[in-house]
């Protein structure tokens, strides 16, 4: 997993409450099990038409968009189904931070497994940030997880709360597998143990 230290981007601004999954991610591209490939479909739905055209007003087709790597919506986000092909299609497309008032406790925790960071703000501060996110390619937002801090476009500071294991997880780019392998020693110096007690159960 790729560590999150000082994301600097262009925010993007989606104004809505309840975006569940299926909206992130529609249920017909659930059938890959790669982490790749999803982002073309993100917002599928709201960002094509049936034929395949995409609909100029939404808003990660507007040019200023189109490379958002931050987020800011309403209440709720990621509510629905448990899928974390939600995630994998966000951080596909280059999504590494959502902000919003509130999230689905599924979805709040599949961001950090996956080196997304959900930061949840009082909605005063979530509508300051969407207006400052509808700047277009002038809505540049710097997130810097170490100091938990984000910087808006004419320097205003806001601070965010993070757990402190999940931020540790996330500066160093540890997933469960990362968390595990950590133990590596302590893993192969109990197995070798039980290979020497226990030799029928290896073979």
């Amino acid at each position: 997993m790729e560590p999150f230290s000082v994301l600097t981007g262009v925010a993007a601004p989606l104004p809505m409450i309840n975006v569940d999954t299926d909206m992130i991610i529609p249920k017909q591209f659930l059938k890959t099990i790669k982490r790749t490939g999803l982002g073309k479909h993100l917002f599928e739905e709201m960002r094509y038409t049936a034929d395949g055209q995409e609909i100029y007003g939404f808003v990660l087709n507007k040019p200023a968009y189109r490379k958002a790597s931050i987020l800011v919506s309403g209440e709720n986000f990621g509510c629905g189904s448990s899928r974390e092909h939600a995630p994998w299609a966000l951080l596909d497309f280059g999504i590494r931070c959502v902000i919003a008032p509130s999230f689905a406790d599924i979805f709040y925790n599949n961001c950090f497994k996956n080196g997304i960071l959900p930061i949840k703000l009082p909605k005063e501060q979530v509508d300051l940030l969407l207006d400052d996110a509808s700047r277009g390619a002038n809505a540049v937002v710097t997130i810097d997880l170490e100091k938990q801090e984000i910087t808006g476009p004419d320097g205003g500071r806001i601070p965010f709360e993070v757990d402190p294991f999940r931020k540790h997880c996330l500066l160093n780019g540890l997933d469960d597998i990362g968390l595990t392998m950590q133990q590596a020693a302590t893993i192969d110096a109990y197995e070798g143990a039980q290979r020497g007690s226990q030799p029928w159960m290896w073979g």
